[in-house]
Protein backbone atom coordinates (compact mmCIF):
# COMPACT_ATOMS: atom_id res chain seq x y z
CA UNK A 1 0.00 0.00 0.00
CA UNK A 2 1.22 3.47 -0.75
CA UNK A 3 2.72 5.49 1.97
CA UNK A 4 -0.43 8.40 2.52
CA UNK A 5 0.36 12.22 3.51
CA UNK A 6 -0.33 12.69 6.61
CA UNK A 7 -2.41 15.93 8.02
CA UNK A 8 -0.68 17.78 10.17
CA UNK A 9 -3.04 18.22 13.34
CA UNK A 10 -3.24 16.31 16.76
CA UNK A 11 -3.16 13.00 16.88
CA UNK A 12 -6.15 10.55 16.97
CA UNK A 13 -7.41 6.48 16.63
CA UNK A 14 -6.45 6.37 13.26
CA UNK A 15 -5.59 3.37 10.44
CA UNK A 16 -6.35 0.66 8.10
CA UNK A 17 -8.90 -2.06 8.39
CA UNK A 18 -8.67 -4.69 5.37
CA UNK A 19 -12.56 -5.78 4.93
CA UNK A 20 -12.41 -9.50 3.19
CA UNK A 21 -15.03 -12.42 2.72
CA UNK A 22 -16.77 -14.88 -0.60
CA UNK A 23 -17.82 -12.25 -3.44
CA UNK A 24 -21.47 -11.42 -2.26
CA UNK A 25 -21.42 -11.23 1.33
CA UNK A 26 -22.04 -7.83 1.48
CA UNK A 27 -18.98 -6.05 2.15
CA UNK A 28 -19.48 -2.94 0.06
CA UNK A 29 -22.65 -2.35 2.06
CA UNK A 30 -20.98 -2.96 5.43
CA UNK A 31 -17.90 -0.45 4.36
CA UNK A 32 -21.08 2.05 3.29
CA UNK A 33 -22.79 1.21 6.66
CA UNK A 34 -19.50 1.77 8.61
CA UNK A 35 -18.41 4.97 6.87
CA UNK A 36 -22.05 6.44 7.04
CA UNK A 37 -22.60 7.19 3.68
CA UNK A 38 -22.17 5.47 0.36
CA UNK A 39 -18.59 4.61 -0.49
CA UNK A 40 -19.07 1.80 -2.96
CA UNK A 41 -21.49 0.86 -5.13
CA UNK A 42 -23.29 -2.64 -4.12
CA UNK A 43 -25.52 -4.76 -5.84
CA UNK A 44 -26.86 -8.56 -5.87
CA UNK A 45 -24.66 -9.57 -8.59
CA UNK A 46 -21.25 -11.50 -7.78
CA UNK A 47 -17.96 -9.78 -8.67
CA UNK A 48 -19.07 -6.12 -7.78
CA UNK A 49 -16.15 -4.95 -6.39
CA UNK A 50 -13.19 -4.89 -8.62
CA UNK A 51 -11.07 -2.78 -7.52
CA UNK A 52 -9.92 -1.95 -3.77
CA UNK A 53 -11.73 1.27 -2.21
CA UNK A 54 -11.13 2.89 0.68
CA UNK A 55 -14.12 4.29 2.61
CA UNK A 56 -13.49 6.78 5.47
CA UNK A 57 -15.22 6.90 8.78
CA UNK A 58 -14.81 9.64 10.41
CA UNK A 59 -15.52 10.76 14.23
CA UNK A 60 -14.24 13.68 16.57
CA UNK A 61 -11.16 11.30 17.82
CA UNK A 62 -10.77 8.75 15.38
CA UNK A 63 -10.58 7.85 11.76
CA UNK A 64 -11.08 4.35 10.46
CA UNK A 65 -10.14 3.88 6.88
CA UNK A 66 -11.47 0.53 5.76
CA UNK A 67 -10.16 -1.21 2.56
CA UNK A 68 -13.13 -2.21 0.85
CA UNK A 69 -11.63 -5.39 -1.99
CA UNK A 70 -12.91 -8.13 -4.47
CA UNK A 71 -14.09 -11.36 -3.25
CA UNK A 72 -11.62 -13.45 -2.74
CA UNK A 73 -11.46 -16.05 -6.12
CA UNK A 74 -10.05 -18.22 -8.35
CA UNK A 75 -8.41 -16.46 -11.12
CA UNK A 76 -9.80 -17.25 -14.18
CA UNK A 77 -9.04 -14.03 -17.26
CA UNK A 78 -6.74 -11.08 -16.59
CA UNK A 79 -9.74 -9.11 -15.13
CA UNK A 80 -10.09 -11.68 -11.71
CA UNK A 81 -6.20 -11.82 -11.76
CA UNK A 82 -5.87 -8.28 -11.19
CA UNK A 83 -8.48 -8.97 -9.02
CA UNK A 84 -6.99 -11.34 -6.91
CA UNK A 85 -3.31 -9.41 -6.82
CA UNK A 86 -5.47 -6.51 -5.67
CA UNK A 87 -7.04 -8.66 -2.31
CA UNK A 88 -3.57 -10.17 -1.59
CA UNK A 89 -1.39 -6.80 -1.76
CA UNK A 90 -4.05 -5.26 0.20
CA UNK A 91 -4.17 -7.49 2.96
CA UNK A 92 -0.21 -6.27 3.88
CA UNK A 93 0.18 -3.50 6.57
CA UNK A 94 -3.09 -3.38 7.51
CA UNK A 95 -3.90 -2.54 11.57
CA UNK A 96 -6.75 -5.60 11.31
CA UNK A 97 -8.80 -7.52 9.36
CA UNK A 98 -13.11 -7.83 9.24
CA UNK A 99 -13.78 -10.86 8.02
CA UNK A 100 -17.28 -10.99 6.84
CA UNK A 101 -19.79 -13.88 6.62
CA UNK A 102 -23.41 -14.22 5.21
CA UNK A 103 -25.54 -15.51 7.79
CA UNK A 104 -28.07 -16.69 5.19
CA UNK A 105 -25.45 -19.09 3.05
CA UNK A 106 -23.52 -22.08 4.56
CA UNK A 107 -19.89 -21.10 6.29
CA UNK A 108 -18.02 -23.37 3.87
CA UNK A 109 -14.86 -24.15 2.02
CA UNK A 110 -14.42 -21.06 0.97
CA UNK A 111 -15.08 -19.33 3.84
CA UNK A 112 -11.92 -21.49 5.15
CA UNK A 113 -9.87 -21.14 1.90
CA UNK A 114 -10.52 -17.25 3.43
CA UNK A 115 -9.73 -17.40 7.32
CA UNK A 116 -6.40 -19.56 6.46
CA UNK A 117 -5.29 -16.46 4.77
CA UNK A 118 -6.64 -13.59 7.21
CA UNK A 119 -5.92 -15.50 10.02
CA UNK A 120 -2.27 -15.86 9.35
CA UNK A 121 -1.73 -12.31 9.06
CA UNK A 122 -0.50 -11.78 12.32
CA UNK A 123 -2.99 -8.96 13.35
CA UNK A 124 -6.49 -8.90 14.66
CA UNK A 125 -9.32 -10.30 12.80
CA UNK A 126 -12.88 -8.98 13.81
CA UNK A 127 -15.42 -11.65 12.27
CA UNK A 128 -19.09 -9.92 11.18
CA UNK A 129 -21.70 -12.30 10.39
CA UNK A 130 -23.73 -9.95 8.09
CA UNK A 131 -27.45 -10.29 7.29
CA UNK A 132 -28.87 -11.40 10.33
CA UNK A 133 -32.12 -9.57 9.58
CA UNK A 134 -35.20 -11.22 9.57
CA UNK A 135 -33.46 -14.96 10.57
CA UNK A 136 -34.66 -16.66 13.54
CA UNK A 137 -32.00 -16.05 16.76
CA UNK A 138 -32.03 -19.80 16.41
CA UNK A 139 -30.42 -19.76 12.87
CA UNK A 140 -28.24 -16.60 13.86
CA UNK A 141 -26.29 -18.36 16.62
CA UNK A 142 -25.49 -21.53 14.64
CA UNK A 143 -23.88 -19.73 11.90
CA UNK A 144 -22.03 -17.35 14.53
CA UNK A 145 -20.67 -20.41 16.60
CA UNK A 146 -19.66 -21.86 13.16
CA UNK A 147 -17.88 -18.75 12.39
CA UNK A 148 -15.98 -19.16 15.84
CA UNK A 149 -14.40 -21.78 14.70
CA UNK A 150 -12.64 -20.70 11.90
CA UNK A 151 -9.56 -18.91 13.74
CA UNK A 152 -8.28 -17.19 16.67
CA UNK A 153 -10.64 -14.07 16.25
CA UNK A 154 -10.16 -11.05 18.44
CA UNK A 155 -14.26 -10.21 18.73
CA UNK A 156 -17.25 -11.69 16.40
CA UNK A 157 -20.63 -9.65 15.58
CA UNK A 158 -23.56 -10.21 14.36
CA UNK A 159 -24.64 -7.64 11.83
CA UNK A 160 -27.21 -6.00 9.36
CA UNK A 161 -25.72 -3.42 6.51
CA UNK A 162 -29.17 -3.01 5.47
CA UNK A 163 -30.93 -1.74 8.98
CA UNK A 164 -27.95 -0.57 10.84
CA UNK A 165 -28.04 -3.50 13.73
CA UNK A 166 -24.85 -3.83 15.52
CA UNK A 167 -22.96 -1.34 13.07
CA UNK A 168 -22.49 1.04 15.84
CA UNK A 169 -20.68 -1.36 18.15
CA UNK A 170 -18.63 -2.98 15.17
CA UNK A 171 -17.42 0.76 14.60
CA UNK A 172 -16.33 1.16 18.08
CA UNK A 173 -14.56 -2.55 17.94
CA UNK A 174 -12.75 -1.76 15.42
CA UNK A 175 -11.66 2.28 15.99
CA UNK A 176 -10.72 0.29 19.35
CA UNK A 177 -8.16 -1.26 17.52
CA UNK A 178 -6.08 1.24 15.61
CA UNK A 179 -2.88 3.08 16.91
CA UNK A 180 -2.82 6.65 17.43
CA UNK A 181 -1.67 8.40 14.90
CA UNK A 182 -2.46 11.42 12.31
CA UNK A 183 -5.70 11.91 10.05
CA UNK A 184 -4.70 10.22 6.72
CA UNK A 185 -7.75 12.14 5.07
CA UNK A 186 -9.45 15.28 5.28
CA UNK A 187 -12.32 14.87 7.72
CA UNK A 188 -14.66 15.40 5.43
CA UNK A 189 -13.82 12.96 2.80
CA UNK A 190 -15.65 9.48 2.70
CA UNK A 191 -13.77 7.65 -0.20
CA UNK A 192 -9.91 7.83 -1.98
CA UNK A 193 -11.99 7.47 -4.96
CA UNK A 194 -11.32 10.28 -7.65
CA UNK A 195 -14.53 12.02 -8.78
CA UNK A 196 -14.48 10.48 -12.59
CA UNK A 197 -14.08 6.80 -10.86
CA UNK A 198 -16.96 7.72 -8.54
CA UNK A 199 -19.41 8.72 -11.74
CA UNK A 200 -18.36 5.48 -13.63
CA UNK A 201 -19.13 3.26 -10.82
CA UNK A 202 -22.14 5.02 -10.25
CA UNK A 203 -23.38 4.23 -13.74
CA UNK A 204 -22.22 0.80 -13.65
CA UNK A 205 -24.18 0.26 -10.68
CA UNK A 206 -27.10 1.37 -12.51
CA UNK A 207 -26.46 -1.92 -15.75
CA UNK A 208 -25.93 -3.84 -13.12
CA UNK A 209 -29.54 -3.30 -11.58
CA UNK A 210 -31.36 -3.55 -15.14
CA UNK A 211 -29.57 -6.58 -16.17
CA UNK A 212 -29.28 -9.69 -16.10
CA UNK A 213 -27.49 -12.96 -17.61
CA UNK A 214 -23.62 -12.09 -18.75
CA UNK A 215 -24.03 -8.73 -19.29
CA UNK A 216 -23.24 -7.75 -15.65
CA UNK A 217 -19.81 -9.72 -15.57
CA UNK A 218 -18.90 -8.16 -18.76
CA UNK A 219 -19.96 -4.61 -18.07
CA UNK A 220 -17.52 -1.55 -17.41
CA UNK A 221 -17.58 2.25 -17.39
CA UNK A 222 -15.38 5.13 -17.96
CA UNK A 223 -15.68 8.72 -17.74
CA UNK A 224 -14.76 10.08 -20.96
CA UNK A 225 -15.09 13.71 -20.04
CA UNK A 226 -16.00 15.59 -16.96
CA UNK A 227 -17.32 18.89 -17.91
CA UNK A 228 -19.39 21.96 -16.01
CA UNK A 229 -22.52 21.12 -17.51
CA UNK A 230 -22.08 18.02 -19.54
CA UNK A 231 -20.44 14.51 -18.21
CA UNK A 232 -19.65 11.74 -21.51
CA UNK A 233 -19.17 8.19 -19.92
CA UNK A 234 -18.35 5.00 -22.24
CA UNK A 235 -19.80 1.74 -21.38
CA UNK A 236 -18.05 -1.22 -22.55
CA UNK A 237 -19.21 -4.53 -22.98
CA UNK A 238 -17.32 -7.44 -25.15
CA UNK A 239 -20.44 -8.34 -27.76
CA UNK A 240 -22.89 -6.80 -29.76
CA UNK A 241 -25.24 -8.85 -28.92
CA UNK A 242 -24.37 -7.59 -25.14
CA UNK A 243 -24.39 -3.83 -26.37
CA UNK A 244 -27.96 -4.61 -28.01
CA UNK A 245 -29.45 -5.54 -23.99
CA UNK A 246 -27.46 -2.46 -23.11
CA UNK A 247 -28.86 -0.44 -25.38
CA UNK A 248 -32.33 -1.83 -25.62
CA UNK A 249 -35.19 -1.14 -27.83
CA UNK A 250 -34.85 2.57 -29.58
CA UNK A 251 -32.20 3.30 -26.73
CA UNK A 252 -34.32 2.22 -23.91
CA UNK A 253 -32.20 0.68 -21.77
CA UNK A 254 -29.34 2.72 -21.69
CA UNK A 255 -32.03 5.82 -20.83
CA UNK A 256 -32.63 4.12 -17.73
CA UNK A 257 -29.16 3.52 -16.80
CA UNK A 258 -29.05 7.43 -17.48
CA UNK A 259 -31.83 8.43 -15.33
CA UNK A 260 -30.84 5.93 -12.19
CA UNK A 261 -27.50 7.11 -12.14
CA UNK A 262 -27.76 11.06 -12.64
CA UNK A 263 -29.14 11.59 -9.24
CA UNK A 264 -26.47 10.74 -7.89
CA UNK A 265 -23.60 11.97 -9.72
CA UNK A 266 -25.31 14.99 -9.91
CA UNK A 267 -25.50 14.54 -5.51
CA UNK A 268 -21.22 13.99 -5.99
CA UNK A 269 -20.74 16.77 -8.01
CA UNK A 270 -23.06 19.33 -6.22
CA UNK A 271 -24.68 20.24 -9.79
CA UNK A 272 -26.77 19.53 -12.69
CA UNK A 273 -25.37 17.85 -15.48
CA UNK A 274 -26.54 16.57 -18.78
CA UNK A 275 -25.32 12.50 -18.76
CA UNK A 276 -24.36 11.37 -21.81
CA UNK A 277 -24.04 7.47 -22.50
CA UNK A 278 -22.66 5.77 -24.86
CA UNK A 279 -21.87 2.00 -25.27
CA UNK A 280 -19.02 0.41 -26.94
CA UNK A 281 -18.11 -3.54 -28.05
CA UNK A 282 -13.74 -3.74 -26.57
CA UNK A 283 -13.05 -7.10 -25.07
CA UNK A 284 -11.73 -4.98 -22.00
CA UNK A 285 -11.33 -7.92 -19.50
CA UNK A 286 -8.87 -9.49 -21.34
CA UNK A 287 -7.01 -5.88 -22.14
CA UNK A 288 -3.83 -5.05 -19.60
CA UNK A 289 -3.66 -1.57 -20.30
CA UNK A 290 -7.08 -0.86 -19.97
CA UNK A 291 -7.51 -2.50 -16.89
CA UNK A 292 -4.73 -0.35 -15.56
CA UNK A 293 -6.51 2.37 -16.91
CA UNK A 294 -9.36 1.82 -15.04
CA UNK A 295 -7.78 0.88 -11.66
CA UNK A 296 -8.47 -2.84 -11.42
Amino acid sequence: MPALPARERELVRSGFVAVAGRPNVGKSSLVNALAGGKVAITSDKPQTTRRRIFGIANGPEYQLVLADLPGFQRPRDPLTEHMQRTVDSSLEDMDAVLFVLDARDRIGAGDRFIAQRVFGLGVPVVVAVNKVDRLKPGHIASQMQTGAQLGEFFALHPVSAKTGDGIAELREELVGLLPEGPLYYPPEQRTDLPVEAQIAELVREQALRLTKEEVPHAVTAEVEELGEKVVHVNLYVETESQKQILVGKSGSMVKKIGTGARPEIEAALGRTVFLDLQVKVRRWRRDEAMLERLGI
